[in-house]
């Protein structure tokens, strides 16, 4: 039966049944990833965080222990290295016996004009964003098949749908990046194993605070509020950035048995800024 989704005002409680859910979450110690990992723990989801930072990692588990009075079990792993992954995910499986959750959200904004691209800057981008996930797919799906189900839910940008100038490698990764979403949702179906890719937009994040960082060593009386206002000035809802637990309540959702329908999609989540659906 199909539970209602609900919202709460302060706590943002979704009633998502996650209960014994078992999730990876990579690029988890900071921003989007890192409030999923809260959401996801809230709604009673058993979560692994992946990132390569171990500081920031322990970091951000005192952090979501304290919010959640759950446990949040954390892996230092770079994507990139398949071998690291396998042994990782392993580490989680004989944990915890499945894994039922993948959130592929690795991976920050690198974009340049094209004839600034090199050889490092374009295998970097695409190491992280499109072989990390491969790797990651490859290291649960195992584990999902025997379940029988699974969700994956790859984090990509409008960009990939509809690609700027000087956007280099960040929109080919995303372009890419769901491609994959469909081609693995239709291989993947007859297992009952769900993929899906959030397109998110501007978002309050770890990047956009190292951009403001920067900025203020010659602008000093900018706020950080002044900031993300400007940022956000042109999109249409609100004229604002996104806050994390907006893409992160999405994200959360598509895990869920509540979207046993979805798969295959690629969902903007961008205040209506991206020119195309």
């Amino acid at each position: 039966m199909i539970k209602k989704l609900i919202v709460t005002k302060g706590g943002n409680k979704l009633n998502l049944n996650l209960e014994n859910k078992i999730a990876i979450i990579t690029g988890g110690s900071d921003g989007i990833g890192k409030e999923t990992a809260r959401i996801m723990s809230e709604e009673g989801a058993k979560v692994s965080i992946f990132a390569r930072n171990l500081e920031n990692l322990e970091k951000t588990k005192s952090e979501l222990e304290s919010l959640t009075s759950k446990k949040i079990d954390i892996y230092s792993v770079d994507v990139r290295d398949q071998k690291s992954i396998k042994t990782a995910v392993d580490q989680v499986i004989n944990k915890n016996k499945k894994i039922d959750i993948l959130v592929n959200n690795a991976g920050t904004s690198s974009a340049h004009p094209i004839m600034d691209i090199t050889d490092e800057i374009m295998s970097d981008d695409i190491g992280t964003k499109l072989y990390g996930a491969i790797y990651m797919i490859q290291a649960v799906v195992p584990s999902m098949k025997k379940n029988g189900n699974g969700s994956i839910v790859n984090i990509t940008t409008p960009g990939g749908k509809a690609s700027g100038a000087k956007t280099v490698p960040t929109s080919v990764s995303r372009a890419a990046g769901i491609s994959l979403t469909k081609a693995t949702a239709n291989e993947l179906s007859e297992f009952n194993i769900r993929v899906n890719t959030v397109c998110v937009g501007l978002f309050k994040s770890g990047q956009h605070r190292k951009r403001y960082e920067e900025i203020i060593k010659t602008d000093k009386n900018l706020t950080i509020d002044e900031f993300y206002n400007d940022l956000g000035k042109n999109v249409p809802l609100g004229n604002r950035v996104g806050e994390a637990e907006e893409a992160a309540s999405l994200i959360t959702y598509l895990s869920s048995s509540q979207a046993s329908y979805i798969s295959g999609t690629a969902i903007n989540v961008d205040g209506g800024a991206s020119p195309v659906v």
